[in-house]
């Protein structure tokens, strides 16, 4: 699987295959190259077929699928934005189907409460005593589906969610099972009953994703393949399983090139007069997070592993870049004002830094 973007200036290329344990940036094998080399190209194999179920059923949007599968390697919530129509909510339930996990629906509304999502305490009568009603958030993914519809108090009890992976209630706090990933959609151009997310909750999204109309031949193939019976996808793998594959996109190794390929990424976004580019500053208000940075490393990781690879180079960070970054920018009133997106600005700061070349002695290793 390869993306369509454009490579990045100066990317270099690596074919060290070395393994470490987890976070952040590792730089000792774990085990023989050449076995970690055969476990990511068996493991790429086996997601390659979550990929297939999942086309079975979603028509193009080759890009969303991908990511999603990233997102779910990563342990990282993803955001999705996009038209209604588009297999936003579709692309999710079949997700969850191909990975044998348990699937849960939320529609947001202006009306919702946090008791309809995290639970609420009860009294038993019969007890007499209060007793706490877990609400339908314990599952493995969970659809928060137009989410910008929430009030505040909701998006606040999503936060714990989102952020702790765990519910408190009455002083009582119970873990979200394992692997959890919460996926939400918005739609981007309805204004009425709409609550903007917060800043901090934007944040917690690993990424967002932009879900674009299908193209005159995915259309045509959508009335074909649904119009009278839609397709179903089947079950791939068990949940250890998938936790299994989580564990080794945490040992994907990360050169320290690659890790200062992320770095200059963000701290473009924060200084861009310092980054020659200056003609950015009077358009971005404030920079990405240093949970941009972390994100960009975890997906360059996840992406590495679905490609087949033990090992991320700078084009898996240049190819997540936009969607891990896009939703984290905080533009100025002057780039809105000139009708600029988010992307646009990403797109001149990745054709401006330059990716940092990987280090003869991570080759060496290989």
């Amino acid at each position: 699987m390869s993306d369509t973007s454009p490579e990045p200036v100066s990317a270099a290329s690596s074919e060290d295959s070395v393994a470490v344990p987890p976070p952040p940036v590792q730089t000792e094998p774990a085990q023989p190259a050449g076995t970690q080399a055969a476990d990511a190209e068996a493991a790429a194999a086996e997601l390659e077929r979550i990929l297939f179920e999942i086309r079975k059923v979603i028509v193009g949007q080759d890009q969303m699928v991908e990511r999603l599968l990233v997102a779910l390697l990563a342990r990282g919530h993803i955001l999705l934005e996009g038209l209604p129509g588009v297999a936003k909510t579709l692309a999710v339930s079949t997700l969850a189907t191909t990975v044998s996990g348990s699937f849960v629906r939320l529609q947001f509304t202006p009306d919702l409460l946090p008791s309809d999502l995290v639970g609420t305490r009860i009294w038993r009568a019969s007890e007499e005593k209060f007793d706490i009603e877990w609400g339908p958030v314990f599952a493995n993914l969970v659809l928060t589906d137009e989410i910008n519809r929430a009030p505040a108090k909701v998006q606040s009890a999503l936060l714990e969610v989102m952020a702790e992976r765990q519910v408190s209630i009455g002083g009582t706090s119970r873990p979200l099972p394992s692997p959890f990933l919460v996926l939400a959609t918005q739609n981007p151009v309805e204004s009425e009953g709409v609550y903007t997310l917060p800043e901090a909750q934007r944040d917690r999204f690993l990424m967002k994703v932009i879900v674009e109309y299908p193209s005159p031949v995915e259309e045509l193939e959508i009335v074909r393949r649904v119009g009278v019976s839609a397709p179903s996808a089947s079950p791939v793998i068990t949940l250890d399983r998938l936790e299994y594959f989580q564990a080794m996109a945490d040992g994907v190794f990360v050169d320290t090139a690659v890790a200062q390929y992320a770095v200059d990424l963000v701290m473009a976004t924060r200084e861009p007069g310092v980054r020659s580019m200056p003609e950015l500053e009077p358009l971005i208000d404030f920079g990405v997070s240093p949970r941009a940075t972390l994100g960009l490393v975890a997906a360059s990781r996840a992406l590495a592993l679905l490609r087949g690879r033990s090992y991320a180079t700078p084009q898996d960070t240049f190819d997540v870049a936009r969607d891990v970054m896009r939703h984290r920018l905080m533009l100025s009133y002057e780039a809105l004002a000139q009708s600029m997106s988010a992307d646009d600005i990403l797109n001149r700061i990745l054709t401006m830094v330059p990716a940092t070349p990987i280090s003869p002695t991570a080759q060496n290793r290989s």
